[in-house]
């Protein structure tokens, strides 16, 4: 008896520890709800200062002290000069009443690494929305672009949004340092300027749908498909009925307006192309596609930035969505997924490229 009061009394105590902690991720829920919260926020990364810190650490490692002693007094009698400066240009600009434009042009950089269906669009106009509101004449964008294409609406609605700072007249360049294939050259032609690594993939301007049958497996089984549509083309192709040749033939028409209309859409932005050249669907590395004209410069995002931070800010601008526990639970599961993946690849010491 006194071992099942025990046992009792044990299970008591863990019941109540979890309707504890129950009653405050709800509470915790209540209040993130509240008061309209955001769902996510800006985080905003000084690349300069990253930049700068860099090299001074590395400095300390190379000079010795007295050097470094004369280097830093230069280093705060310039700062300080142009502080000044800078200080006459707020005064002269306040009573001229163009506060707006009193600071000096940045360079924001943007990442989008795209997913099948575009996703990151959610957070990339967030982060557009917020440069536009703050952009003065000089700024400029660079956007280092990693995907391999996806849905048509997805990555059409990520290139409108680009769309949207070279209306306002920011100026707009993107690195490819990987990939920018497909969907990913929709979005890159309409920056102003192409940059590619001499090794990343450029091209694929094509478009791909394909689905498996089941029919045969069915009707072998005894198992009957219905589907009643209204319209002829409501559904063309299926995966489990029988497609018949005039279904392939709508299918195969909407693929080929599609392909005619990623086309049009990059001669707009890209009008000196040869388009009956590169639009195959074939897919080329950095140094051949700047051949073909595709980008206009061989280059990594890492080489601009570099450049960039020695004469004016450089500011990473990341638009973070509040994730839910059933987001980041399964977040861990798909990266854990990944990394075991490419050991069992890497095991079998086989060249990927």
């Amino acid at each position: 008896m006194d071992f099942l009061f025990d046992y009792g009394l044990f299970l008591a105590k863990i019941a109540t520890v979890v309707i504890a902690i129950v009653g405050i991720l709800i509470v915790a829920k209540g209040l993130n709800g509240r008061h309209g919260s955001p769902k996510g926020e800006l985080e905003v990364t000084d690349l300069t200062e990253q930049y700068k810190h860099t090299v001074h650490q590395l400095e300390g490692h190379l000079y010795d002290k007295a050097l470094l002693k004369a280097k830093e007094k230069v280093e705060k009698k310039e700062e300080k000069a142009k502080d000044k400066a800078r200080q006459e240009e707020v005064k002269k600009a306040a009573k001229e009443g163009e506060l707006s434009h009193a600071r000096e042009p940045r360079l924001f950089v943007l990442d989008f690494h795209g997913s099948i269906d575009a996703k990151e669009v959610t957070s990339l106009r967030e982060e557009i929305t917020a440069i536009l509101a703050v952009a003065i004449e000089g700024d400029e964008v660079l956007l280092r672009l990693e995907t391999g294409g996806g849905m048509v609406h997805g990555y059409g609605l990520a290139s409108s949004q680009l769309d949207r700072l070279k209306s306002a007249g920011i100026k707009l360049t993107i690195s490819v340092d990987k990939v920018a294939a497909s969907g990913g050259y929709m979005m890159a032609c309409v920056g102003d300027r192409i940059i590619s690594a001499p090794f990343a993939i450029v091209g694929s301007i094509g478009v791909i749908a394909q689905l498996p049958n089941f029919n045969k497996v069915l009707k072998k089984n005894d198992i009957e498909f219905e589907q009643i549509t209204a319209g002829e083309f409501k559904r063309t192709l299926t995966m489990f009925g029988e497609n018949t040749d005039k279904a392939r033939e709508k299918f195969q028409d909407e693929i080929e307006e599609t392909h005619g209309l990623f086309k049009d859409f990059i001669a707009v932005h890209r009008p000196e192309l040869d388009l009956e050249k590169v639009a195959t669907g074939e897919h080329w590395f950095g140094q051949q596609v700047h051949e073909l004209g595709l980008v206009d410069e061989i280059g990594t995002s890492d080489d601009y930035i570099t450049k960039a931070c020695k004469d004016r800010e450089v500011l990473n601008i990341r638009y973070v969505r509040r994730k839910k526990l059933a987001e980041k639970l399964a977040g861990a599961t798909s990266e854990a997924a990944d990394t075991l993946l490419l050991k069992w690849i890497s095991r079998g010491q086989r060249p990927i490229v």
